[in-house]
């Protein structure tokens, strides 16, 4: 008989389930857990480096939806993956998914950011104003009319932090698609069984869709979409060279 759950997926889960306890129990309202460690942008004065680890374990204070769905979808699918990788080779899989989605997600807010500050500096603004603003998570006014629409997200690349499993667990849910192409799965909204195989596509392709778009269809508008399509390419390259160099049907003891 096949375990209800896997030592790795429990280890991840307990580890997640204590983050987000003391957040919630220590500082004030979760601000020191976030202060520590969620993921801020590079250029931040509040980031750090072992935060590209630690705010995988995080989640929103703002919604205890975020870590239950999230949790949900670990043990649902990584179960299933685990018990074909393994503990190691799982635990490996899932924290390089974690990092490929946050380095996909950096890139793309350096971008924005980017992107932003030229704009602002071509209409006169000096950069060493602009940083000095955003470091007090403020904005000048004035931005408005020369950003736009650009300007939520040229301010949230810089101050918003990011928090959450579902980069990793979405390359997880890319190993699982591949692993068991012919599962059939359902939106809890959309009750219609759909194999994996075209399930999970679908589902990189409407992030990939609200990342490019800032159209939020399914999650709420503050999600990382770009962190969710990062881990998918992330899972799906370590799926590609796993399969093509191991002989043991992704078996590593």
């Amino acid at each position: 008989m096949r375990p209800s759950i896997t030592e790795g997926v429990k280890h991840l889960l307990i580890i997640n389930i204590i983050m987000y306890a003391g957040m919630m129990l220590l500082g004030n309202n979760g601000e020191l857990f976030m202060r520590w460690f969620a993921l801020y942008f590079p250029k931040n004065e509040l980031f750090q480096p072992w935060q590209v680890i630690t705010h995988m374990f995080m989640h929103s204070n703002a919604t205890f939806a975020h870590i239950l769905f999230n949790m949900f979808a670990l043990w649902m699918f990584g179960t299933a993956v685990e018990q074909i990788f393994g503990m190691r080779k799982f635990i490996i899989f899932y924290l390089l998914s974690g990092l490929g989605a946050a380095t996909i997600q950096i890139a793309f807010l350096y971008f924005q950011f980017n992107s932003g500050m030229s704009t602002l500096i071509d209409a006169g603004f000096a950069q060493s104003e602009v940083l000095s603003t955003l470091s007090n998570a403020e904005y000048n006014t004035r931005w408005v009319t020369v950003l736009g629409k650009d300007l939520n997200s040229f301010v949230g690349s810089y101050i918003a932090p990011m928090v959450g499993a579902s980069g990793a667990i979405m390359g997880v849910l890319v190993a699982f698609g591949m692993l068991f192409p012919e599962s059939k799965l359902m939106l809890i909204f959309l009750p219609i069984p759909i194999k994996a195989k075209y399930f999970i596509p679908a589902i990189i392709g409407l992030d990939l869709f609200s990342a490019l778009t800032g159209s939020s269809i399914f999650s709420p508008s503050n999600t990382a979409y770009m962190a969710h399509v990062g881990g998918a390419l992330t899972g799906f390259l370590l799926m590609y060279f796993w399969k093509k160099n191991e002989t043991d049907k992704y078996r590593w003891n």
